[in-house]
């Protein structure tokens, strides 16, 4: 097992990374400070690792709240559900709320965690690659709005993160893949070599090899964990981690939440970044064809949808978290690991990013 600590001064809170921890009763009963634990998880996982997890809470007073499967359903309904078991089972304030799932359930129960009685424990048990090296780590959660992704939530970091490997066993290859666009984002962020590295092994990483996935999630986590420590409520260098994530949030709210998994809306985003940074001059066009080719042996979709145009692009754009003061900032990159946020861009040159040909550049580079 490895550990890793995000660095919070008293909120500071460990990273587990290994397999079979979900079976480490000492790691989950050093985090809970009550007699009560609410398990919030899905139709999905439930069947998978529900009962396990159940096992390594013997001694304590446990509550099921399981929820529908899907981006669709974070919303405000679905949270509701939460509330009504955290009050059905008449928690106090010493429960401890427990996220088992991918990122919709570690947001969501974060969400609900950070509101209920004002606040109370949780503990992060991520369940997919794209949440063990992203969503998990950091404290921010919340639900989706028709108009906005993420636009309703809190900052409100988890007592521990719990990431056990052996779950990406039972992970669809769309989902593991859609996890590497994040991997493949620190990379591309604050970390040139790791790119090396994932060209090496992405082969390895699509074949769920253990040892492959544990250094890229440690890798991923000890990134983000400095990052977080340095910016938690991102008011500066925590913004680069959103590179891609602009043009990705406004696919997946044009599109509808779930016809795109996140990570995949992410990759694309992240190719039209590429994009962008190349027009801007600040990467050379070797440098853009590097990134997205890593996306493409990643089995991730690096064009967008043919049905958006710039200027849906630009009407959902409009309401991202980082717009100040009526003003776009983007994510982009000056040089391969070397990402900031800017608004120091010609109009001209982000309307023919949006309209760029990005099917034509595929077709170029795999051929």
């Amino acid at each position: 097992m490895q550990t890793l600590q995000v660095d919070l001064g008293e909120r500071t809170y460990p990273i587990y990374i290994g397999s079979g921890l979900m079976a480490r009763a000492d790691l989950l009963a050093a985090h809970i400070v009550g007699r009560q634990v609410a398990i919030v998880t899905n139709e999905t996982v439930a069947p998978l690792y529900l009962q396990a997890l159940k096992q390594s809470l013997a001694g304590y007073s446990v509550t099921e709240v399981i929820l529908p499967d899907g981006e669709a359903f974070k919303n405000w309904e679905t949270l509701q559900l939460i509330f009504d078991g955290l009050l059905g089972a008449r928690h106090d304030r010493r429960t401890t709320v427990i996220a088992l799932g991918g990122g919709v359930i570690g947001d969501m129960a974060g969400f609900a965690a950070a509101c209920y009685q004002r606040g109370v424990n949780f503990i992060q048990v991520p369940t997919t690659l794209l949440s063990q090296v992203d969503s998990s780590v950091g404290g921010k959660t919340g639900i989706n709005h028709p108009l906005g992704k993420n636009m309703v939530g809190a900052f409100y970091q988890p007592q521990a993160v719990l990431i056990d490997t052996q779950s990406l066993t039972t992970l669809p290859a769309r989902e593991l893949s859609a996890g590497l666009a994040e991997v493949i984002k620190y990379g591309l962020i604050c970390d040139e070599p790791f790119l090396t590295w994932l060209e090496e092994n992405m082969q390895a990483l699509l074949s769920l090899d253990q040892q492959a996935l544990t250094t890229a999630i440690e890798r991923s986590c000890a990134a983000k964990a400095r990052i977080v420590a340095a910016d938690e409520r991102e008011n500066g260098v925590r913004a680069t981690l959103n590179l891609g994530h602009t043009f990705g949030h406004a696919i997946e709210t044009e599109q509808g939440y779930g016809v795109w998994l996140h990570g995949e809306a992410v990759a694309a985003g992240t190719a039209m970044a590429l994009e962008m940074s190349h027009r801007l001059g600040w990467i050379t066009e070797a440098e853009r064809n590097r990134g997205i080719r890593l996306l493409i042996a990643a089995n991730l979709p690096v064009v967008p949808p043919k049905d958006m145009t710039p200027e849906h692009f630009l009407q959902h754009m409009a309401v991202d978290k980082k717009v100040l003061d009526g003003q776009l900032r983007l994510v982009l990159l000056r040089d391969l690991g070397d990402a900031l946020v800017t608004s120091e861009f010609a109009h001209e040159i982000l309307h023919a990013t949006l309209g760029a040909d990005y099917v034509a550049l595929v077709n170029q580079l795999e051929n």
